[in-house]
């Protein structure tokens, strides 16, 4: 039940920076302005980081699971 909402929190998480990179790269190329292409690329980043940390955290804690139940 908590990973179910921990994946449910990184996703809607995920959705939104990926939302804002979108509209950003959108306002970045419409009027040709330098600082939503600077932010685009920081919200890009940042999602990156994200995706990197839930996918860690995933097969992390499939690790310590298989570990704690090993002898089960």
């Amino acid at each position: 039940m908590v990973v179910t909402v921990l994946r449910w929190i990184v996703g809607v998480i995920a959705a939104l920076l990926a939302f804002g990179a979108l509209a950003g790269l959108a306002i970045s190329v419409a009027f040709d302005n330098p600082v939503w292409r600077d932010r685009t690329r920081r919200l890009r980043a940042w999602l990156w980081v994200l995706a990197l940390a839930w996918f860690n955290a995933e097969v992390w804690g499939r690790v310590v699971y298989t570990i704690a139940t090993w002898g089960r």
